[in-house]
């Protein structure tokens, strides 16, 4: 195509073009211009008040040499995505192949599955820290532990129990999108697999393992993947949760604290600007190494 084509064609789509202005206006504002922006103020020392300071790599530096409370958020994130990502996973995919089967009321499992997802996860986070709530006053210490004649936990102010309490309340909220999508990948698979098997002998076992886990390994490997960016980079139910009982964010001697509460303390709490903007594009790097790992080692060709 040449120029004056080009411009000709441009012309012709001109109220196309003035349609999407004003979202790509919006996207250089407050996505591509802030990406860029914390992409230089992350070789400054800045804490908005006082004009940036070029320091080179040395927060960088300091992140990874001189920053022990960063690599004790990076344990705690890791020990969250090893917590989260297997046991939600394994949790939706049973769920989904039993909603699956020839069962009655299908769609309303499906809706009371996925009713967590559409609810705000800050909403969420605050009932569940309700339910959690130390002492005889918690529901699940006086419903469930006193009642089988165990002590009440003060979960979210003890640094043993606040990380896994708050694993199983992501489980909790994000099983019901991984049900869903397992469900459609579920539907992709051809009935006459399951029928052709069935007449050769295979049990119920044999047909998961052999027939529906190898097809349904595209939707594993992209719910595998999303699933841990999602877990990499939670926040909002550490922000509520630690802070519910008047604690510290992430917790009691930073139980909890993961990398982006950790940004956000350095950011917002301690205007170390410049500081939070070299955590984020570590995190964003983890991010990204992460997802490499993910496609690789759990992606495989699928043939019928």
């Amino acid at each position: 195509m040449n120029k004056r084509t080009f411009l000709q064609e441009l012309n012709r789509q001109k109220i196309s073009y003035l349609f999407i202005i004003a979202p790509f206006l919006l996207f250089l504002i407050f996505v591509l211009g802030p990406v860029i922006a914390s992409f230089f103020l992350s070789f400054t020392k800045y804490n908005v008040i006082q004009a940036p300071q070029f320091v080179g790599i040395t927060n960088y530096k300091n992140i990874f040499f001189n920053d022990p409370r960063f690599w004790k958020a990076m344990i705690n994130s890791a020990f969250y995505v090893l917590g989260v990502v297997p046991l939600g996973i394994s949790f939706a995919l049973i769920l989904a192949f039993a909603i699956d089967q020839r069962i009655k009321m299908k769609n309303f499992f499906k809706g009371v599955l996925f009713l967590p997802t559409v609810t705000s996860i800050v909403a969420s986070a605050v009932i569940w820290s309700w339910l959690y709530t130390g002492g005889k006053y918690g529901l699940i210490n006086y419903f469930i532990l006193m009642k089988l004649g165990l002590q009440p936990i003060d979960w979210l102010m003890s640094p043993t129990w606040t990380l896994p309490a708050i694993i199983i309340m992501s489980i909790w909220a994000g099983l019901g999108w991984n049900v869903i999508l397992f469900l459609a990948g579920l539907q992709t698979i051809p009935p006459m697999m399951y029928e052709a098997a069935e007449v050769d002998g295979a049990g119920f076992w044999s047909k998961f393992f052999k027939i529906t886990i190898p097809l349904l390994k595209p939707t594993i490997v992209f719910v595998t993947v999303m699933s841990t960016i999602v877990s990499i980079k939670v926040f909002e139910q550490i922000y509520v949760m630690t802070q519910a009982g008047g604690g510290p964010l992430g917790g009691v001697l930073d139980c909890a604290l993961t990398g982006v509460p950790y940004l956000f303390d350095k950011g917002f709490n301690k205007f170390q600007m410049g500081y939070a903007s070299a955590l984020a594009y570590v995190i964003f790097s983890i991010i990204l190494i992460f997802t490499f790992i993910n496609i690789k080692f759990v992606k495989a060709k699928v043939e019928y």
